[in-house]
């Protein structure tokens, strides 16, 4: 049978969408070497992301990646593909309402520090590196630091960590939030020329996922570039948004926080629980600069104190939601004198070594050699000496998503996790989740794979899942030992402490995990 010009063109685009979703097993895929930097031997570089199919260029309505959700961690993700030799032809969209995408400047770095921050680690720092951020970042506030103390309350114990430990220069970086998306959006800049046409200021309605039974019209009844456009578009994500625009996209990154509107849309469950507990955030002045960073375990929760550059610091403090009331209403004066009672002389005495200790010390001397901080005595951290940004609280909980993934869905950071923040990770799991997913998306490019389909996806999920389950588990594990005031217990955390401060196997390892250099929490 002779086939007409539009069954013919029908039969050829449904016949390339049949080779676009069939990818191969997972061992197929070629693992890219420096994939931020470098593509692998012999790979094509596709000109640009509008493939045609059927002979019809696809719209400028359609998209490879469309990532819902500004942020530091969507954006993240744009970055990243945006510098990698084999995705940076990728449409990607970022839609997101947030007047500060438009962004164009360096931040001053003499005003006054905002009181929201994170605690980036050196693995976060490589991976702003291999983007090309990290520049940027220099360019503005940001506060390395080399030191860390961690005690408690009772005065039985107390731990002391330097970078020296573990042969690094620095444990972490405390980065105002604004200043991290100021940084990718800098770099953005610099990767596309026409990034207003990649940044939506806009709203996500509605998503529409491909379904077996969405109506693509009949095959020979309209124009062949018609049916082809209907064909190829029943195949992608369907996104209306809320300045009346439809786009379409072979990918969807929910990046929109843990109150996620796609996670909502894709039905996709979770496991969680609020914790009795609120976190006030604000910013504190010193005398001289800050270059440690503090944390100490109250019976109400933990605070720390973090330097954030010349002579201030980052307050995050947990506490139950009524005493976090009453802090945030008390004046500044009686305010800094709670903060300098909890960091010193309040609920109980300094902590101090034992001879005890020192046999301990000597006793595991001889398995990889002591850490420097072994030897280093309790410290009194620096007085606040005045308050100088608006008091912020907000409540704590986890939440894990039961999926990462779906056919054409991703979720990351937040939207798919979300921990207590008294060690500072959640923002660097969400890092991590944007690396691993740029990853696998350029391993799927790399073997001509569609970058929406599952098995591919599912590479992304088995990656992150398990090392964020397991930091979610540490934490969860942290917030329940240190929220019961009960003798024995205490005993035990007193233990906990001493190990981590003589023990030096165990503090390097320790160190090695909260830096990022490994997945799990246990000896390997």
């Amino acid at each position: 049978m002779t086939l007409t010009p539009a069954r013919a063109s029908a039969a050829a685009a449904h016949a390339l969408l049949r080779r676009t979703r069939c990818f191969a097993a997972a061992d197929r895929i070629r693992k890219a070497s420096r994939a931020f930097s470098s593509a692998p031997a012999g790979a094509s570089e596709p000109q640009d992301g509008l493939e045609k199919v059927g002979g019809v260029r696809a719209g400028d309505d359609e998209l490879d990646v469309a990532i819902v959700g500004g942020g530091m961690v969507g954006l993240a993700v744009a970055c990243a593909l945006s510098n990698m030799p084999l995705t940076k032809h990728l449409r990607v969209a970022v839609i997101d309402s947030n007047p500060a995408l438009k962004s164009t400047n360096y931040l001053k770095k003499d005003g006054i520090p905002d009181s929201r921050v994170s605690t980036v680690t050196p693995a976060t720092i490589s991976f702003f590196r291999d983007i090309g951020a990290w520049e940027h970042i220099l360019q503005q506030r940001h506060a390395f630091f080399g030191k860390m103390q961690v005690w408690d309350y009772t005065g039985l114990g107390y731990t002391r960590y330097n970078a020296s430990d573990v042969c690094k220069e620095y444990l972490g970086c405390v980065v105002e939030n604004k200043v991290l998306c100021n940084s990718l959006l800098l770099r953005l800049q610099e990767q596309k020329e026409d990034i207003e046409k990649m940044v939506y200021p806009t709203r996500l309605v509605s998503l529409a996922f491909p379904s077996k039974s969405r109506n693509v019209g009949v095959a020979g009844l309209k124009p062949p570039s018609t049916e082809a456009e209907e064909l190829r578009r029943s195949n992608l994500v369907k996104l209306d948004l809320s300045d009346g625009q439809t786009l379409y996209s072979k990918l969807v990154v929910g990046a929109d926080g843990s109150k996620s509107n796609v996670r909502q849309i894709a039905g996709i469950k979770t496991t969680g629980w609020s914790y009795p507990q609120s976190a006030i955030i604000c910013t504190v002045e010193h005398t001289a600069e800050n270059d440690t960073a503090w944390q100490r375990f109250l019976p109400s929760g933990p605070i720390a104190l973090l330097p954030i550059g010349d002579n201030f610091s980052n307050i995050v403090w947990t506490m139950s939601p009524e005493e976090a009331s009453r802090h945030k209403s008390m004046s500044s004066e009686d305010f800094v004198m709670s903060v300098n009672r909890a960091l010193d002389f309040g609920y109980g005495p300094h902590p101090n070594s034992s001879s005890l200790d020192h046999y301990v010390e000597r006793l595991f001397s001889d398995f990889g050699g002591t850490a420097a901080s072994t030897k280093e005595c309790f410290e009194v951290p620096p007085r606040a000496i005045g308050l100088i940004s608006e008091r912020m609280a907000f409540p704590l909980s986890l939440m894990h998503s039961h999926d990462y993934v779906s056919k054409r869905l991703a979720l990351v950071g937040d939207a798919a996790h979300t921990v207590h923040p008294l060690a500072g990770q959640g923002v660097n799991l969400g890092f991590g989740d944007a690396a691993a997913l740029a990853k696998v998306i350029s391993e799927g490019v790399s073997v001509g794979a569609d970058i929406g389909d599952l098995s591919l996806l599912n590479r992304y999920e088995n990656d992150r899942k398990g090392a964020n389950v397991a930091m979610a588990a540490v934490l969860d594990g942290f917030q329940k030992m240190y929220s019961v005031d009960f003798g024995p217990l205490n005993v035990l955390r007193a233990a906990a402490f001493h190990g981590a401060q003589y023990i030096s196997p165990l503090k390097k390892n320790i160190i090695s995990y909260a830096m990022g250099d490994r997945k799990s929490p246990l000896f390997s």
